[in-house]
């Protein structure tokens, strides 16, 4: 049965990645157009390799270091020799879906530009089919390192213990969290301080338009949208993807090992359930792509239920599908052990309302962001305390859905309707409606990484020269591609929070710590709440600022070249894209070590002083403050980003009007806020769990704590 379960897997991951083959020639069949479109896509294309190659370099140090450290662990019987190796292909395949990503983003920007002077529907057909080059190859290549180390440990080197085995697969969960981490925030520093610098100097100060080929950092700015928003964003969501499914088999191994009569056969049925689901949700997210269409001269709420037909679809038959799964694998053809099904569909239904609750906060089609763009009368102040006042109240509705899908979750996996035992068996069904909320990451991940090659699109439109039409026509696929980029990591955070949790039962199950000596009045877990509720204002304070150093340095450099270089803005002279490029490169990949260092170093420094009970404290503090803070910086970004368009559209004075100027302000802020600190801090609460799982066996070890706390 086990072998079975090991083959379906892998052929989930297969079909996955041969779609995203299928889906990327089917993009690069289209014309890239003029040859001015081709000389700037190249453009675009060399800068974003030259600084992934630069940044993957400095990467490859930290994992090196960090293989050093758990090989020398391994020695010791700290961990399992495997662990190490784990570690890296984690890493490498998390960077791999980012890269692999990337380079169809670039090739498809000038093609989906070139198909916007055809018409809407067939920009969107070359748009969405690049995102779902991205969506694929990122649970493809999630479910491929997954089926890989599952039949390595269970039949090739033949452990029959299957907590063993998750303890190991859970490290290679750490590896993609800290390559997530770094392609985060060095591709968020790198997008957001081009962008910064790009509109406040051209827009706000020389009045010119977005992306005009007399900007300095316009080229900067689209190898921004692809190392960030795409490298970046195919990492974080290939590290959620992963983190979700091996920490839910964890917990089915622990929820059914004191079962009698269950023991080791059930324990492997319930370690491979969650993959199932997601090899499964493989096949419905490629159903639902079929049904991605829409018309000419579409609004944008015509566009968002096209993109929200496929992923609905999908999220349907998901459902259905989910059911025999568990009535035939862990009910053995009878109804015990179904409320594990409910649990799935909790994860669902939870996913699909953040999606709206998002849109609603994000898109301007509704009141909130409409509302948002109306306070620009009134200058850059107000539209920034309305955006952020937009933005602390979104998180009310997420916090009441992702509650309302853990008691669900959690109380039916502990009922009348499972077997299982204790918490163990709750904290499972919060793990597998976690498994649920991502299962259709496939199309959901193809309508959020098609916005970036639609932003690209835009920009090569106007720095070519291209007709009016086609410009409105990317821009309306860019604003839609801000909600559903909004949308995708409302998806991301909201399963981080649940992901997080299953983790620190993972944690809390490996330690041995005991659920019912729990003590939030403990003096060791009280400093450990304080201190994890720190760590996201500390992490996104660092992040923030980051992006403020180097949009420092671009706005200077952008001002520099108006002044210097005669002709510049009358177009009689070219502008040095490069230095712009150079600029943020250098910048980004200087400032994003000490964010990630934090996150690596501070859970280890917690274990070591204050214990097992101090970690515990830290990651239910952390994973508390940094759900509502991520949730508050995207939907905010994610506002200020549509109000702008909303009033390009015509609204509110309309394009290089004082509203105009004061929604670019806020716009501004908003950037570091959604691209950058926001999406990176839902990696952080997960990678905070994944380190302290791996070195709990250090931090048990520990004389200071031991001595001092017992």
């Amino acid at each position: 049965m086990d072998l079975y379960l090991v083959i379906a897997t892998f052929v989930g991951a297969l079909l996955a990645i041969v779609f995203a083959i299928i889906m990327a020639k089917r993009v690069l069949r289209f014309d890239e157009g003029t040859e001015k479109m081709k000389s700037i896509s190249a453009s675009i294309r060399k800068g974003a390799n030259a600084y992934l190659k630069r940044q993957y370099t400095i990467v490859s140090i930290f994992f090196v270091g960090m293989f050093a450290i758990l090989s020398v662990m391994a020695l010791f019987d700290m961990l399992t020799p495997y662990v190490p190796f784990a570690f890296i292909t984690g890493g490498f395949f998390s960077g791999l879906s980012g890269f692999i990503g990337m380079k169809i983003a670039t090739a498809a920007n000038a093609r989906t530009a070139n198909a916007c002077r055809v018409g809407l529907n067939k920009g969107l057909r070359v748009a969405f089919s690049a995102g779902s080059v991205m969506g694929f190859t990122v649970v493809g290549l999630g479910l491929l390192d997954i089926s890989i180390w599952f039949f390595l440990l269970r039949f090739v080197f033949d452990i029959d213990d299957p907590s063993l085995i998750t303890s190991t697969m859970l490290t290679f969960g750490m590896g993609a969290s800290s390559m997530a981490l770094f392609a985060r925030v060095g591709g968020g520093i790198f997008t957001k301080a081009a962008d910064v610098g790009a509109d406040l100097v051209g827009k706000v100060e020389a009045g010119i338009p977005e992306d005009d080929p007399r900007n300095p950092a316009c080229i900067a700015d689209n190898v921004g949208d692809n190392v960030g928003d795409v490298a970046g964003m195919g990492a974080d969501l290939y590290e959620s993807y992963v983190g979700s499914v091996i920490s839910a088999s964890a917990l089915g191994v622990a929820a059914f090992a004191q079962v009698e009569g269950k023991g080791m056969a059930f324990g492997f049925k319930a370690m491979a359930i969650p993959m199932l689901i997601a090899a499964v949700g493989i096949i419905c997210s490629i159903l639902g792509t079929f049904f991605v269409r829409t018309k000419e001269n579409a609004t944008q709420k015509m566009l968002l239920k096209s993109l929200s037909r496929g992923t609905n679809l999908a999220a349907i038959i998901i459902a259905g599908a989910a059911f025999p799964i568990i009535y035939f694998i862990l009910g053995d053809g009878s109804m015990s052990n179904i409320g594990y099904y409910f649990a799935i569909l909790a994860g669902l239904v939870a996913g699909v309302l953040i999606g709206l609750s998002t849109e609603y906060f994000t898109s301007d089609s509704y009141k909130p962001t409409k509302n948002l763009a109306s306070k620009s009368e009134t200058g850059s102040a107000t539209i920034i305390i309305g955006g952020l006042g937009l933005g602390m109240l979104s998180t009310v509705l997420p916090i009441v859905i992702v509650g309302a899908c853990i008691l669900v979750a959690y109380y039916i996996s502990t009922g009348s309707l499972t077997e299982s035992s204790g918490p163990s068996g709750g904290l499972y069904g919060i793990a597998l409606a976690a498994v649920g909320m991502l299962s259709t990451l496939g199309i959901t991940l193809a309508t959020d990484a098609y916005g970036p090659v639609a932003d690209n699109a835009g920009g090569i439109a106007e720095m070519s020269g291209l007709e009016p039409e086609v410009r409105q026509r990317t821009d309306a696929l860019d604003a839609l591609g801000n909600t559903t980029a909004a949308t995708g990591k409302g998806f991301a955070i909201g399963s981080a929070a649940l992901t997080a949790l299953a983790l620190i039962a993972s944690y809390i199950d490996k330690t041995g710590f005991k659920y019912e000596a729990f003590d939030i009045m403990d003096p060791c877990v009280l400093v450990g709440i304080f201190v994890g509720a720190c760590l996201p204002f500390v992490f996104a304070a660092l992040t923030m600022n980051a992006v403020g150093r180097a949009a420092q340095s671009v706005v200077i450099e952008v001002r520099r070249q108006f002044k210097k270089i005669v002709g510049l803005l009358d177009g009689k002279a070219e502008a040095d894209y490069a230095r712009c490029v150079d600029l943020c490169t250098k910048a980004s990949l200087k400032e994003m070590i000490l964010p990630t260092v934090v996150a690596v170093v501070t859970p280890v420094l917690v274990g070591l002083i204050l214990g097992v009970d101090g970690v515990v404290g830290m990651l239910g503090g952390a994973t508390v403050t940094g759900f509502l803070l991520a949730i508050f910086m995207s939907n905010s970004g994610g506002a200020w980003d549509n109000a702008k368009k909303y009033i390009e559209s015509g609204v509110h004075g309309g394009k290089g009007s004082d509203q105009h100027k004061a929604a670019v302000v806020g716009d501004t802020v908003g950037d570091p806020f959604k691209d950058t600190s926001g999406p990176a801090i839902n990696i952080l609460i997960k990678l905070l769990s994944m380190v302290s799982i791996v070195f709990a066996g250090l931090v048990m070890a520990s004389p200071i704590a031991n001595y001092f706390f017992g």
